[in-house]
């Protein structure tokens, strides 16, 4: 299993994202994470603007989206995109989408949610074959009439994960991609839920076998302060209650909350967390270091003590 490290912009930190976000890339990759991991989160920075400038700031670590909204862009631009990225990142970027929820595209952008796991299927119908490299795609369905020239780059594979947490989305993940990014999938999730789906698809579609990106919190603390750890986790990171898919997610497992994913207490309790996600059948982890303190100076200690063991672990486990 190889461990990457989740970045992404900073809330606030307007005319400091720029240049921090190539700074976090390239010490993530001088302290030897596999990858990154980028979430566009509604209304902030551009996910694949900061893939860009990561790639700029790194030479060698895998650069990915984890994840994309397929709504805001026609398959052929979203092509258009990934492809200069790739170009850029010289062939260590991953294309990481998802269909969302449905009060981000619905309640925010004013979006159809009707059927997703149908946008997905059309929506890959026509990116799938303009991820190939040079050439025109012609591609007709029920939702995409395409006649279009693609002469981006000749850069290839393009691989692309899909966030699949349901059985049907597993499925088209097993069939036409090369594996999921998951949030809110605890161990038995993995194990029970997610594998053996996303497993059986992809040797049905003759496909090799797929990555499971699995997101986790990580924070390292006293054991005797993980109650409070986890409460913390709630409070920042929640938002699994306004979220269906989530809901069934959490369903699948033994957690009914961000906290309860929470990998926390010290080093030993940490390392037995990760390594129960390897043993359910996860290949990779997008770990999310979570600060904890009474201030901003307990806070960035308590992210370097996080962050200095999960490097100390090595990129593969």
């Amino acid at each position: 299993m190889q461990i990457g490290l989740m970045l992404g912009p900073e809330r606030g930190r307007y005319r400091q994202k720029v240049a921090q976000l190539g700074n976090d890339a390239a010490a993530a990759e001088e302290a030897g994470f596999a990858s990154i991991w980028v979430p566009q989160i509604p209304g902030d920075f551009d996910a694949f603007t900061a893939i860009t400038l990561m790639g700029q700031a790194t030479e060698t670590i895998e650069l990915a989206t984890a994840v994309m909204p397929i709504q805001t862009r026609h398959p052929i631009a979203m092509a258009q995109e990934v492809l200069s990225v790739q170009a850029v990142c010289d062939g260590r970027f991953t294309l990481g989408i998802g269909v969302s929820h449905d009060w981000v595209v619905e309640g925010m952008l004013g979006l159809s949610y009707e059927r997703p796991a149908h946008q997905m299927r059309t929506y890959l119908d026509v990116l799938n074959p303009a991820l190939r490299g040079p050439g025109t795609v012609e591609v007709e369905n029920d939702r995409y009439r395409v006649n279009s020239p693609i002469d981006v780059t000749d850069h290839a594979p393009n691989p692309v994960l899909l966030a699949a947490l349901g059985p049907v989305m597993l499925r088209i993940a097993g069939e036409r991609a090369s594996g999921t990014v998951l949030w809110l999938a605890d161990e038995r999730a993995v194990a029970e839920h997610v594998v053996p789906r996303i497993t059986k698809a992809a040797e049905a579609a003759g496909n090799p076998p797929p990555r499971v990106v699995a997101g986790i919190p990580v924070a390292i603390c006293p054991n005797d302060e993980v109650d409070d750890a986890r409460a913390w986790a709630n409070k920042v990171l929640g938002h699994s209650e306004f979220c269906a898919n989530y809901q069934q997610l959490l369903d699948r497992g033994d957690a009914s909350s961000e906290g309860d994913i929470l990998a926390a207490g010290d080093e030993a309790a940490v390392l037995r967390r990760i390594r129960a996600f390897r043993d359910a059948g996860a290949t990779d982890l997008a770990v999310r270091p979570l600060a904890l303190g009474r201030n901003r100076q307990e806070r960035l200690e308590s992210r370097q003590r996080t962050l200095s063991f999960l490097a100390s672990l090595g990129p593969d486990l």
